[in-house]
C-alpha cells in the first residue's frame, strides 16, 4: 500500500495501530464529510430525500463489494442487530437445532441462540474448536435434518483464522438448513464473495474494516431466503409502498423486496455518511489488493515473531491465516484476559510502549488495516524482542 493512502490516515503516523479486529481507524476524508454533514444539520439546510438517497448509494457499494444484489442488502445497526433480526424472522419449533462453536464466535453471536432454546425449545449444538480452527468435520457430522441454522464467523473473533465456509454450505444445503455468517472481521480486509461462498445471509458492522463510524451496518440475505422470511420487526421502509414515507395502505401487507424488508424506521444518517466516504476509499484501493497487503503483513509479524520463540497460535503462516496474528496460549484467560503472567506482562511492555492491540482469550491479537506498512511490523518485534532482552538480564 502507498503513501498516499496512509497519509489519509493520520492515526496511522501517531501511533503503531494494530487493532483493525477492535475499531479500524477512520480517514481524514470521512471526519470532513462528517463535519459537513453535521454543519448542514447545525445551519438546517439538511435535505432528508437527497440523505435516503445516500443510502441507497451506500447499500449498493455494499452490495458491489460482496457481490450482491443492492435488494439483498438490509441497513442496520451493527452486526448483532443483523443476526437477530435474520435469526428471529424465522419460525422456530421445539427440537430444531443450531449448529455452532460458541468458543470462536463473538457473545453475540451466541446469546441469541439460547434466548431462542429459552423461549422456542431449539437446541443449541455447541461443537468444540480444534487448536483454535473451526471444527468443520465435528459441525458438518452434527448437522442433521433437524438443523435449521449453521452459523460460523468468516474470520474467528480470536484468534482470527478464515474459516473453510465450502463444506458447511455444502452439509447445510443438504438438510434444507440455512447458513448465516458474522461477516465482521472479513469484510473490507479480505475479498469476500457471497455468491462464491454460497452463504445464505451475512451480517457486518462498519467500524472495522470498512473504516467508519458504530452504529452502522449492513445485512446481506439471499433474495430466495429472504422472500420465505417475515421480519419480525416492520417499519415504512420495509414496506413495498410507492409513496411518502409517511404513507400508509390499508391494503394487503406487501414487503419490501429481498433484505429491503428488514430496513427500520429512519436511518443513521450520520452513519451512512460516514460509511459512503469510506467505502468510496475501500473500493477505490480494492478489497483484493488489501488482503494481498494486510496477509502479507500478518504473515511477516507471526513468522518474525516465531523466529524470537513467541508462541503464535496456528503456527507458520498457511491458508488459516488472515489479516490477524495471535501470540500466547489460546483459552488461557477469558475473552478480555489473560492466565498467563509472561503473556500480561508482554501486553504491559507493548501498552507502554504505544502499540494499540487487543488481548482476547488469553492471546495477545495483533490486526492489520490498509493504513499499516512494514514499519509497523518492526516496531512490534523490536519492542517484544527487547521486553525478552529486559527479562534475560534481570535473570
Amino acid at each position: 500500500m502507498n503513501e498516499h493512502i496512509r497519509s489519509l490516515f493520520p492515526g496511522a503516523s501517531e501511533r503503531t495501530y494494530l487493532n483493525i479486529a477492535a475499531k479500524g481507524l477512520i480517514p481524514a476524508t470521512v471526519r470532513d464529510v462528517v463535519h459537513e454533514y453535521l454543519d448542514a444539520q447545525v445551519s438546517g439546510t439538511s435535505n432528508k430525500d437527497v440523505l435516503r438517497e445516500g443510502v441507497d448509494e451506500t447499500r449498493a457499494l455494499l452490495a458491489s463489494m460482496i457481490g450482491a444484489d443492492t435488494d439483498e442488502v438490509a441497513i442496520t445497526k451493527n452486526v448483532s442487530e443483523g443476526l437477530n433480526l435474520f435469526a428471529a424472522s424465522l419460525e422456530w419449533h421445539a427440537g430444531d437445532n443450531v449448529v455452532i462453536c460458541p468458543e470462536l464466535e463473538h457473545p453475540n453471536n451466541i446469546y441469541l441462540w439460547f434466548n431462542l432454546a429459552r423461549r422456542y425449545g431449539v437446541e443449541v449444538r455447541s461443537i468444540d474448536p480444534v487448536d483454535g480452527m473451526m471444527p468443520i468435520e465435528a459441525m458438518v457430522a452434527a448437522i442433521d435434518d433437524r438443523t435449521r441454522i449453521v452459523t460460523f464467523p468468516t474470520i474467528s473473533f480470536a484468534p482470527g483464522f478464515i474459516t473453510d465456509v465450502e463444506p458447511l454450505v455444502r452439509a447445510a444445503r443438504s438438510v434444507g438448513a440455512w447458513t448465516l455468517a458474522d461477516g465482521a472481521q472479513s469484510i473490507g480486509s479480505l475479498d469476500t464473495d457471497v455468491r462464491a461462498l454460497g452463504i445464505d445471509a451475512l451480517a457486518v458492522a462498519t467500524q472495522k474494516g470498512l473504516l467508519s463510524l458504530y452504529g452502522f451496518g449492513f445485512l446481506y440475505v439471499r433474495r430466495e431466503v429472504a422472500e420465505q422470511l417475515v421480519p419480525i420487526h416492520v417499519a415504512r421502509y420495509g414496506i413495498s409502498l410507492d409513496a411518502h414515507e409517511t404513507a400508509y395502505s390499508d391494503g394487503p401487507l406487501e414487503y419490501a423486496p429481498g433484505a429491503r424488508r428488514f430496513d427500520l424506521g429512519n436511518y443513521n444518517y450520520l452513519g451512512m455518511t460516514a460509511t459512503r466516504a469510506a467505502l468510496e476509499i475501500v473500493t477505490a484501493v480494492g478489497v483484493g489488493a488489501i488482503e494481498a497487503h494486510v496477509q502479507g503483513l500478518a504473515a511477516r509479524l507471526a513468522d518474525g515473531l516465531i523466529d524470537m520463540g513467541m508462541p503464535v497460535v496456528g503456527g507458520r503462516p498457511g491458508v488459516h491465516l488472515a489479516h490477524i496474528v495471535s501470540s500466547g496460549h489460546l483459552g488461557s484467560g477469558r475473552h478480555y484476559s489473560a492466565d498467563d503472567p509472561e503473556v500480561n506482562a508482554l501486553h504491559r511492555h507493548l501498552v507502554d510502549e504505544g502499540i494499540v492491540f487487543s488481548l482476547r482469550s488469553g492471546v495477545l491479537r495483533f490486526s492489520f488495516g490498509l493504513y499499516n506498512d512494514a514499519s509497523d511490523v518492526e516496531r512490534v518485534l523490536s519492542s517484544v524482542r527487547a521486553w525478552k532482552e529486559e527479562g534475560v538480564l534481570a535473570s
